[in-house]
């Protein structure tokens, strides 16, 4: 074995998914060895957040914000980890692992985000109660917008839509105020139009009702100029890459053995080409997200451990 395929990083298929024991086979090591390197390997990598302050300023603005709860020994259920993806680079500024999912967690991302000095414009979530804490505290002026995905499946199942005809025709005309090319006017016919024709049915009133208590949040993707999404379908993506690794490794046996592989998977996701993106984000095939958010004047991190993409953006 010559001495640079020593020298090549064991942690980047490692949180790729290659078994441990496979990859001590590949590199001619003991399945301990190669343990103990790839935990010192990730040891050795940098703050996701610290690449974030220090090489990254080009950000849309747009965030999308959500979790994975996380088996780790010592807490009686899963904990969540919280992170952010920027919506037009797709990369990662910040994520942080968490022993609940409440307003104080998200101060904590959100002051993480104030520190790197992230031009937040917009918070696209699903879970807004305890986002919306953690927001007013650094962010007081930012509008949230409800994933519409998740909206509408709870009415879908607050209705039983799937099994009862009952309200089929009031959910497909309710999904047509819902789309992201929906003019105003139109969409608020559509919304009267339907509280008209169905107000004295309670059941489906508490639902108009809650539509119009939301309204802002609902809706909050209509006032930015350029491209916002309604959903937080981008981040689901990632979660179900992330879930299938989680589901390989079992549990973590500390808190900080959990953070070191968070931290090391967040990066790993920020220097991998992209390779299957779909239209409207075709241009991101062949970089990496990290590429996509750096200064212009930044060189690739060398500290990271692989090797630098071509920059031309």
């Amino acid at each position: 074995m010559n001495h640079k395929q020593k020298q090549e990083p064991l942690w980047v298929p490692w949180v790729d998914g290659l078994p441990l024991r496979k990859l001590a086979d590949q590199r001619g090591i003991s399945h301990a060895t190669a343990m103990r390197r790839v935990r010192r390997e990730m040891d050795s990598l940098p703050d996701n957040t610290w690449i974030t302050k220090n090489f990254c300023n080009r950000w849309s603005g747009r965030l999308v914000v959500d979790g994975k709860y996380v088996k780790v020994k010592g807490y009686e259920k899963k904990i969540p980890f919280i992170y952010a993806i920027d919506y037009l680079t797709h990369d990662i500024p910040v994520g942080l692992l968490a022993p609940s999912e409440n307003g104080e967690s998200f101060r904590k991302l959100f002051r993480l985000l104030k520190t790197c000095h992230y031009p937040l414009q917009i918070v696209i979530a699903d879970q807004v109660t305890s986002l919306k804490q953690g927001l007013k505290q650094h962010y007081p002026t930012v509008p949230i917008q409800m994933c519409h995905t998740h909206y509408l499946e709870n009415i879908r199942q607050q209705l039983s839509i799937r099994t009862d005809e009952t309200y089929r025709r009031f959910f497909f005309r309710l999904s047509g105020a819902f789309g992201l090319d929906v003019p105003y006017r139109r969409r608020n016919e559509i919304l009267w139009g339907i509280h008209h024709r169905y107000k004295d049915d309670p059941i489906l009133n508490t639902i108009i009702l809650d539509i119009h208590m939301n309204y802002d949040n609902l809706f909050a993707f209509t006032y930015r100029k350029n491209k916002c999404p309604n959903s937080t379908n981008l981040i689901e993506c990632y979660n179900s890459h992330l879930q299938g690794r989680l589901k390989t490794i079992k549990g973590f046996q500390t808190f900080k053995s959990a953070e070191r592989f968070l931290n090391a998977w967040m990066i790993r996701r920020r220097t991998k080409p992209f390779t299957d993106c779909a239209h409207p984000f075709k241009h991101l095939n062949g970089k990496t997200s990290l590429q996509m958010s750096m200064k212009k004047q930044a060189t690739w991190p060398s500290i990271l451990g692989v090797q630098a993409p071509n920059m031309k953006r």
